[in-house]
């Protein structure tokens, strides 16, 4: 049973990630982006940023028992939560502009929603080109626009009225790179060419606002350690309001999330 006090989760960032947010939003997109990457059996694959392994399990069913999977991640929380998942996939402890593989050794190199946090994301395209044999597919997953997520959009001008802009940044932070020109930009300054960029609609699902709410609050990446009881309360009776357009008849809420994809072969 998840233990909540006041609407604060207490779990670790990564139980946290995988009990909440992988359901909610994240489990749906790595069919997506293993179709996208063309991965098929036999092929060895590397997931950078794999974190509780969402992407690098979608891509050993489509490799089978003949290929191999990879999944690489800085943070070792995500790791142990990963490694509970699957024994065949290879859990690596690494950053993205720094694989430790050799040149060419993977037929397709995949990412997502990591690469909005690279320190360095040109270095970590260069990177993943690197370990892409000829021929191979990259695809990198990132959030598209915060606008184009009406109900996450809603709840960050919620954020901005009750706390001001540097809470509200903090939440803003996933969606930074949603910006086609900009990506195809960063594919540009690590000499990729023929990068394509495209737009893919998913959904948010939650069983509740107090569900969306808490979560986010317990979220290292967005607001975590940001609010204390007395705002989360506030910002929970706020947002039963202002986000009451996105309750469903069965009072979870739900909203679109779309996605925008980095694809691109090596010659």
């Amino acid at each position: 049973m998840n233990e909540r006090k006041k609407g604060q989760v207490t779990r670790s960032p990564a139980e946290v990630y995988e009990e909440f947010f992988v359901p909610a939003l994240f489990q749906q997109w790595g069919s997506m982006v293993a179709g996208t990457a063309g991965i098929g059996q036999g092929q060895r694959v590397l997931d950078v940023a794999c974190g509780t392994g969402v992407l690098a399990c979608a891509a050993a069913e489509r490799v089978g028992t003949s290929g191999a999977v990879v999944g690489l991640d800085i943070n070792e929380e995500m790791l142990v939560v990963a490694r509970r998942k699957s024994e065949s996939i290879q859990w690596c402890h690494g950053q993205a502009e720094s694989l430790p593989f050799p040149d060419e050794s993977f037929d397709a190199v995949v990412s997502q929603f990591g690469f909005m946090f690279f320190e360095d994301q040109v270095a970590s395209l260069l990177e993943m080109m690197r370990v892409l044999r000829p021929g191979g597919r990259m695809a990198v997953a990132v959030c598209d626009a915060l606008d184009h997520s009406p109900g996450y959009a809603v709840l960050a001008e919620l954020l901005h009225r009750l706390f001001g802009e540097p809470v509200a940044d903090a939440f803003r932070a996933p969606f930074v790179c949603g910006d086609t020109q900009q990506l195809l930009s960063l594919c540009a300054e690590a000499g990729i060419a023929g990068a394509k960029v495209m737009r893919h609609d998913g959904m948010v699902r939650f069983a509740s606002i107090e569900s969306l709410v808490s979560t986010e609050r317990a979220c290292v990446w967005t607001l975590g350690g940001l609010l204390d009881d007395v705002q989360f309360e506030r910002l929970l009776k706020e947002a039963e309001e202002s986000l009451k357009p996105f309750v469903m008849t069965d009072s979870t809420m739900s909203f679109v999330m779309p996605a925008l994809i980095i694809t691109t072969s090596k010659t």
